[in-house]
């Protein structure tokens, strides 16, 4: 089930903090940057070009994906939650990202309550994405139809 990903774009704030502590990564060709179930390292920030989230139902079959668009976080919910991912992003070629360790993305929150209260203000657009997704894809096994297109 493809679907829009605006939710993973985050504030412009945010990006340029995170980017005192970032590491630039190539992309060429297409990179995994995590797999569903792994343990997160880090956060990534997508600046340019397009990746591809998806994940598998617990039946193992193909589920979701969508594309994020410049200004996505991802990898936050694992990070800031240490739980394994539940997503798998690659990026495609072309790509330009960042990527900040669990232990710089913790110590810079910590230290700044404005960039903490930003990053709760993204994981709630997230989960209200994903409440919306689940509630689509439910309706569209019911009746046939998504709802909200």
């Amino acid at each position: 089930m493809p679907l829009d990903s605006t939710a993973f774009v985050t504030y412009p704030q945010l990006v340029l903090a995170f980017l005192k502590l970032a590491d630039v990564l190539p992309c060429e060709p297409d990179r995994v940057l995590f797999r569903e179930g792994e343990v997160p390292t880090g956060l990534y920030i997508l600046h340019e070009g397009a990746a591809t989230l998806s994940t598998n139902s617990f039946g193992g079959e193909f589920a979701i994906s969508l594309q994020t668009t410049a200004g996505s976080l991802l990898g936050l919910p694992s990070v800031l939650g240490r739980e394994r991912h539940q997503m798998t992003a690659i990026a495609h070629s072309g790509a330009r990202l960042s990527y900040i360790s669990s232990d710089d993305f913790a110590s810079l929150i910590q230290s700044d309550p404005h960039l903490s209260r930003k990053i709760l203000e993204v994981l709630a657009e997230e989960v209200q994405f994903t409440r919306r997704a689940i509630f689509n894809e439910i309706s569209a096994d019911e009746t046939g139809v998504v709802l909200g297109d």
